[in-house]
């Protein structure tokens, strides 16, 4: 039997970027609906570590860190609102075979570089190496630029952020769903220096035009339920 996880989502950088909404109706399985905010859907790029990452009731002590980069989007499904993920490259091979038997997640394995760089921001690389994926490869430095932010329930940076159940389809067709508890999260406005980014293509996307809308988070403990199929 599948059980939960606990887990310590670190350093995050939130990149954000606006898109017309059919391109990204056109990569969901039917059963979800694309959510937009203004009349635009959003891919999103997330770097981060997964630190500390064990079954729930396990000792945080015990847990396994895996430096994590994700390419998410946003969804409803009857009403709900979600985050639904193209892909998740991560390192080290046993988390990532694990997390596609036992949770069904698109992880891919990477290889993924994430420390502290001399002037305090988060340096972050990742390669993809899965066999038989798209190769893609990403590298920024990023960190906070500002004070913490109050998001109102309706704006932007609510709608990226504060969704409490992830949806990711299998290799065969089905639709699984995932219930994460947390607490709000502690946004920060944030710079990046992209270096490298062709996430987008690796995943079937053409690069979006403009800049993307970032923010920083330092740390979250998150509570995931098991896998569901919906």
């Amino acid at each position: 039997m599948v059980i939960g996880l606990e887990m310590s989502w670190r350093a995050l950088l939130f990149a954000n970027w606006p898109v017309d909404p059919d391109v990204v109706s056109a990569h969901l399985p039917d059963a979800l609906a694309v959510d937009t905010y203004d009349g635009d859907a959003w891919l999103s790029v997330v770097p981060f570590t997964n630190a500390a990452v064990r079954p729930r009731g396990v000792p945080e002590s015990l847990g396994v860190d895996l430096p994590e980069l994700n390419l998410r989007t946003y969804v409803r499904v009857d009403g709900e609102p979600s985050v639904y993920f193209f892909s998740l490259d991560a390192q080290g091979v046993a988390s990532v075979v694990g997390a596609r038997l036992l949770h069904h997640l698109p992880y891919f394995y990477a290889r993924i570089d994430h420390h502290r760089a001399h002037d305090g921001r988060v340096r972050f690389e990742s390669r993809r190496l899965h066999p038989g994926a798209r190769p893609a490869h990403f590298a920024a430095t990023y960190g906070p630029a500002g004070d913490r932010l109050d998001p109102d329930d309706d704006s932007l940076a609510a709608f990226l952020t504060e969704r409490y159940r992830f949806y990711t389809e299998t290799p065969f067709g089905t639709v699984r769903y995932t219930d994460v508890d947390h607490d709000p999260w502690p946004l920060y406005p944030a710079e990046a220096d992209v270096e490298s980014n062709t996430l987008f293509r690796a995943d079937g996307f053409a690069d979006p035009a403009g800049d993307p809308v970032l923010y920083y988070s330092p740390r979250l403990d998150i509570a995931a339920s098991p896998s569901r199929r919906r």
